[in-house]
């Protein structure tokens, strides 16, 4: 962590100035914001962030290898396959804690990933909003690969809208119903594509379109929020239309399919110091000895759902599904994020990556991050503290 960051923006840090950015936030998005904003960023300084790009190429390594789709072909449910799927994700996601290694410095531990969008409209504008209201130092930026704010918005442009004359529309069920709908909001802004709900498409000869009005706008690529199994669980009425998106020839962006590819399901295939061990729970032929070191986890969840952090023999022995679920050895977070009253904060970062079609390897682009004083990383985990939820990191440029 950059001591010297911290320092500088803690002196900066008042409640009040920390209340305008909040109210500035809902201000220009008036009911959007439906998660708490953290009163600061996360400072990592280049002996810790070089740890970080060297982990997420581990994970991109194992995604890259010639047989990582013939290994991850059973992660697609049958049920939600779809048509056009592109030979790579056009986004990842990748989630590390901080967490202390063996010789007390601190370093990475993947805790989960995703072939899937993530907040790429609000992180560019959260960060944009502490840059306005603190101290933060010129030395350090959201950003990889010599980006600012400006070509940051143009190299996700050209991800988003590669060919000018197509409509691309973000997709989502409910949108107005979504924790995450202030990103959607941003996604209008930034790049101009609007938002339809899951529930509003439908098909004629093979063509896919929304209604807007009393008027039919026709589909050409869909920039993917749903997460269809979402849609099994909590909105039944509206399956009829994943029938209409199986048959509709359009472009996704990213293809449904490297939601389940680029999962908890291909963990155990990858190896590196910076991912803990894991295992198909299906697979084992006994538990381990230390279960308490291990934690259990859905291959498809998502913001933690279905995790239990302390499993224990007859709750596994419980479990129908076992298919569904890996065992990883346990991350213990490191608190690293120093309050203005000395209290220490875990943080969970995400690195945000998008792959171009025809370039071989992902671009990072920016990042996000959780910060936590609960056992777990998450709202629900938080109610009761302050300097938690939704954040941005500052890595060190120079």
């Amino acid at each position: 962590m950059h001591k010297t960051a911290r320092d500088k923006f803690n002196e900066s840090f008042s409640t009040e100035k920390y209340q305008q950015l909040v109210a500035e936030v809902e201000s220009e998005f008036p009911g959007n914001l439906d998660f708490r904003i953290a009163e600061s960023p996360v400072f990592i300084d280049r002996e810790l962030k070089s740890k970080f790009l060297m982990a997420a190429n581990d994970v991109i390594s194992g995604i890259k290898k010639k047989d990582f789709k013939d290994k991850t072909e059973a992660a697609i449910p049958e049920e939600y396959r779809f048509k056009n799927e592109s030979e790579n994700p056009h986004f990842l996601a990748i989630d590390f804690a901080i967490a202390k290694a063996e010789d007390g410095s601190l370093e990475p531990q993947l805790i989960e990933l995703q072939g899937f969008a993530s907040l790429f409209g609000y992180q560019n504008y959260l960060a944009g909003k502490y840059k306005k209201f603190f101290d933060v130092a010129a030395s350090h930026s959201p950003y990889f690969n010599k980006l600012n704010a400006f070509s940051y918005i143009n190299k996700m442009e050209k991800v988003l809208k590669s060919n000018s004359s197509e409509n691309t529309i973000l997709l989502e069920v409910y949108p107005e119903k979504q924790k995450t709908r202030i990103d959607f909001e941003l996604t209008k802004t930034y790049w101009g594509i609007e938002t339809v709900c899951f529930s509003k498409v439908f098909v004629k000869a093979g063509v896919l379109y929304y209604k807007k009005g009393e008027e039919e706008i026709k589909i050409d690529a869909i920039y993917n929020r749903v997460i269809f199994d979402e849609i099994e669980q909590s909105y039944p009425e509206l399956k009829v239309n994943i029938d209409i998106l199986k048959n509709a020839d359009v472009k996704w962006i990213t293809h449904p399919h490297w939601f389940y590819r680029a999962s908890k399901f291909c963990m155990p295939l990858l190896k590196s110091k910076y991912i803990p061990e894991s295992k198909y729970l299906d697979k084992l032929k006994a538990y381990p000895e230390d279960l308490e070191n291990h934690v259990l986890k859905p291959l498809f969840s998502f913001a933690g759902t279905g995790v239990n952090l302390h499993p224990k023999a007859e709750e596994l022995d419980k479990i129908e599904d076992k298919q569904n679920y890996i065992l990883q050895r346990k991350v213990q977070y490191e608190p690293v994020v120093k309050h203005p009253d000395g209290t220490m904060i875990k943080a969970e970062i995400r690195l945000l990556f998008a792959w171009p079609v025809g370039k071989k390897h992902p671009e990072l682009l920016t990042n996000l991050a959780r910060l936590s004083q609960g056992e777990m990383i998450g709202v629900a985990y938080n109610k009761d503290f302050d300097w938690v939820g939704s954040s941005s990191v500052f890595f060190e440029t120079a």
